[in-house]
């Protein structure tokens, strides 16, 4: 995923920082005040924050530093499945044609796949982008890589390349291995940028692609459509998009709008009236609008409030409910701050605060709602010009954790019990090892503003835990990230900037990076708890029992 970069109606901090323009000025949250029974009644959840996460494209997965770090935000994120672009681009070098008969080769796919799930990341496939022996237009290139987005010149050999893949992933990794994956048809066909074709074409890529998998093997999972963000409007309600039908420039506040997905209702009636499978449904909600004026060309990227994913998920799971497939999974394939890979906020302490509260938020609305990305090994817009350009990759190029890696980590941390969950805090145990963790975050109610280059960060705001019930003596270990302690970005800018670091700047970065502040505190021996602080904004607190 990549489109352009926009600052219009978007605040600005000194060091590039995009804000979300979430919430109203003046008002500060309450404090917080829980008293919890650490052995009373838990409501069970699922922590779909952890389920998937993407990667750039598949080539790039064969370099040691883009597996290193896959391996390091399994073991400490806990991701279960990856995403990526470019499966069928010609650099993994899987489809050719001799004399117009298919040649099929998955060495780099068996390479790529086989260090994932050594990993323990298993693949959600997306099917695509369209080899070039088998493209109907060689013109259709995105990305500095070239990746051909144009429908097949054959839908049948379009077919027999996917059932061809996925009988070589079973020969190689057992029905049982490959019935755990997810197999989604391409990305984002409902931009030009990534589909030269219409939506009907792109119905019947489906079609074929779901059919062809399902006829290997009914237990297979197969969804789409893959569409890119919501919109308040109609522009995709046609063949292809009508960028007169926006709303989006033409309104003062995008947030008075109601925004719905793209695809997703009509797609669900093709798929019933053809009686396609679909497993799951998943698409984009990157919470932006990077609507273009038809007139000018000029760009009106804005960004919408803080809830904006509580609310599109909110709509999602309704609409699949309503349809011909309410138990269809939902998978949100690709999400973050924004959809640009030169967006500061990728790199700042406020996205991972903005990171917790909207999959807080979410819980149980998504089965999952993939990070993009987990690395800035990434290259849509080829290498970034700064360790720190604003790239998707929650560890930027050099190794160097980020905030946003911090928040994927400690929601990783909780257990699968909420014992008390309210804005800005969630307290969860773990039932099998009867511990407890709390997380506790300050995404500042207060409007921030751009004043002479800076930003008002808001304010802090009390918060006090009291846990009776505990085992006598217990111990936590309470993490802090903030601005002074685990980021990464602010110990490069007093460092001087190097570009790049030296070896020895490397590694001290990289320690800075996960150096966030610990401290133990134990409760008494009557098995209570009490703790009690002034959270700055933006800031991220777990509460660990050891």
């Amino acid at each position: 995923m990549e489109r352009r970069k926009f600052v219009k109606d978007t605040l600005i901090s000194s060091t590039g920082l995009m804000i979300l323009p979430s919430l109203l000025r003046g008002f500060s949250l309450p404090p917080v005040s829980a008293v919890i029974d650490a052995k009373g009644k838990g409501k069970q959840f699922t922590p779909f924050w952890s389920h998937c996460v993407g990667a750039g494209r598949a080539n790039e997965g064969l370099r040691a530093s883009w597996l290193e770090q896959l391996q390091t935000v399994q073991k400490h994120c806990g991701f279960g499945y990856l995403r990526f672009h470019g499966l069928f681009h010609d650099d993994m070098f899987v489809y050719h044609e001799d004399n117009g008969r298919p040649v099929y080769n998955w060495q780099y796919i068996d390479d790529l796949f086989d260090r994932m799930l050594d990993i323990g990341v298993r693949p959600f496939v997306e099917l695509g982008f369209m080899p070039y022996s088998l493209a109907s237009d060689e013109t259709a290139k995105q990305f500095w890589w070239k990746a051909n987005v144009s429908p097949p010149k054959d839908y049948d050999k379009w077919a027999n390349l996917v059932r061809a893949f996925v009988k070589h992933c079973i020969s190689r990794y057992g029905s049982e291995e490959v019935r755990c994956w997810y197999f989604e048809v391409w990305n984002e066909p409902d931009l030009y940028g990534f589909w030269h074709g219409t939506k009907s074409q792109y119905f019947e890529l489906y079609k074929v692609s779901a059919n062809a998998i399902k006829a290997i093997d009914e237990k297979l999972r197969v969804g789409g459509p893959a569409t890119s963000n919501f919109v308040p409007d109609d522009r995709f309600i046609g063949e292809t998009v009508n960028k007169k039908n926006q709303k989006t420039l033409t309104v003062k506040n995008i947030n008075t709008l109601k925004w719905h997905g793209v695809w997703i209702e009509q797609f669900l009636k093709y798929c019933h009236k053809e009686q396609l499978p679909v497993d799951f449904v998943s698409t984009h909600p990157y919470p932006t609008d990077w609507a273009l004026d038809p007139m000018t060309g000029k760009g009106g990227g804005r960004v919408r409030e803080v809830n904006a994913t509580f609310k599109d998920l909110s709509w999602l799971k309704r609409t699949v409910e309503r349809s011909a497939y309410p138990h269809a999974e939902i998978h949100c394939t690709e999400w973050s701050t924004s959809p640009s890979s030169r967006d500061k906020n990728h790199d700042e302490l406020p996205a991972a605060s903005f990171i917790i509260k909207a999959n807080l938020d979410s819980i149980g609305l998504v089965n999952s709602l993939s990070y993009w990305t987990f690395t800035d090994v990434f290259e849509e817009k080829g290498a970034g010009n700064s360790i720190f350009h604003g790239g998707f990759g929650l560890i930027n190029y050099q190794g160097i954790v980020k905030p946003a890696f911090h928040a994927y980590r400690m929601l990783h941390a909780l257990g699968s019990e909420i014992l008390q969950k309210e804005e800005g805090l969630i307290i969860t145990r773990d039932p099998a090892l009867e511990r407890i963790t709390a997380l506790i975050y300050n995404y500042p109610k207060e409007m921030t503003e751009v004043v002479g280059g800076n930003f008002q960060e808001g304010k802090s705001r009390n918060v006090s835990l009291r846990l009776d019930n505990l085992n006598p003596g217990s111990s936590f270990v309470v993490e802090t990230m903030d601005d002074d302690h685990g980021y990464g970005l602010k110990a490069w800018v007093q460092m001087g900037k190097p570009e790049p670091p030296d070896r020895e700047q490397a590694r001290q970065l990289k320690n800075a990076a996960w150096a966030t502040r610990k401290e133990i505190i134990t409760a008494t021996m009557e098995g209570r708890l009490n703790w009690q602080s002034d959270v700055n904004p933006w800031s991220c607190i777990l509460l660990k029992q050891v």
